[in-house]
Formats: C-alpha cells, sequence, structure tokens
C-alpha cells in the first residue's frame, strides 16, 4: 500500500463519519427532538447530544484536512486549484473551512453561548435557525461530496 491509497482511504473514512454524523443529526437527531419535546428544551437537549458528535467531527474534519493537504501536497496537485473543472477541490476545502470555524472557532468561542441566549428568550425561534444551519451545512456536504466523487473519477458535474 502507498502513502497515497494510505491518505485517500483514511480521507474517505474521515469524511463519511463526518458528513455522515452530519446528515444524521440533520435528518433524524433534530426532527426527533422537534417532535418529542416542548421548544423550551429542544436547545438544551440537542447541545447536550450534539456535544458528543462534536468530539468526533473535530477529529475527522481534522484527519480530512491533514490527509486532504497531504494528497494534494504529495500529488503537487496545487494547480487544480487554478481552474474551474476542479470546482469540486475548492468546494472540499470551502466545506472543510466552514465547519472547522465553526467547531473550533466559532461553536466553543462564542456561537454556544449566544444561542443558548437566544434559546432562552425565542426557543422555537432558535430552534429553527439551527435547523435550517444544518441543512444548509449537509446540503452543500453533500454536493461537494458527489462532486468531488465524480471529479476524482474524470467526470465534472456542472461541465455545460
Amino acid at each position: 500500500m502507498t502513502d497515497i491509497v494510505l491518505a485517500r482511504a483514511l480521507h474517505v473514512l474521515a469524511v463519511v463519519l463526518w458528513i455522515g454524523g452530519v446528515g444524521m443529526v440533520t435528518t433524524v437527531l433534530l426532527p426527533a427532538i422537534r417532535h418529542g419535546y416542548p421548544p423550551a428544551e429542544r436547545f438544551g437537549l440537542f447541545h447536550d447530544l450534539e456535544q458528543r458528535f462534536a468530539r468526533q467531527a473535530r477529529f475527522t474534519t481534522a484527519l480530512a484536512g491533514l490527509s486532504g493537504l497531504y494528497m494534494v501536497w504529495r500529488l503537487d496537485a496545487w494547480g487544480r486549484f487554478e481552474t474551474a473543472n476542479f470546482w469540486w477541490m475548492h468546494a472540499m476545502v470551502i466545506t472543510w473551512a466552514i465547519f472547522t470555524v465553526m467547531l473550533f472557532v466559532a461553536e466553543p468561542l462564542f456561537l454556544d453561548r449566544i444561542l443558548a441566549r437566544r434559546a432562552a428568550a425565542a426557543p422555537e425561534a432558535t430552534y429553527r435557525v439551527v435547523e435550517w444551519l444544518h441543512r444548509g451545512l449537509l446540503v452543500l456536504s453533500l454536493v461537494t461530496v458527489a462532486g468531488a466523487v465524480a471529479g476524482s473519477l474524470g467526470v465534472n458535474l456542472f461541465a455545460w
């Protein structure tokens, strides 16, 4: 097994755990809490449960970022960022950067406190915002994954 094969395998496993978890949170956990708990309890319960996933997500986003950077460096694939045909490379970096900022900076430093304060005053509206943010991140992630899989096989999903 070459280093590139190992890096790609680690990259894919990290993305599967990370984005699969985002999918589960968005399509199963958030709706279950919405339908099973009163508005005043939703955000607190979601926050407690999401913290367990956040540890996994921090590890897997870090692993995805490091393995992706290693592959770009090792394959000297920097030129792919100079063309729109490799839009999926840009999408991977942007998706990774958004999640990394959310997980390592925004949530621990200020976002959790802002949302908790907002949820105390307007629980229903705050929970709706949390759901829509997760849906948006999931859509971005799925488009990125589909584009990356197709692109790594030489197919541009959006070539016209």
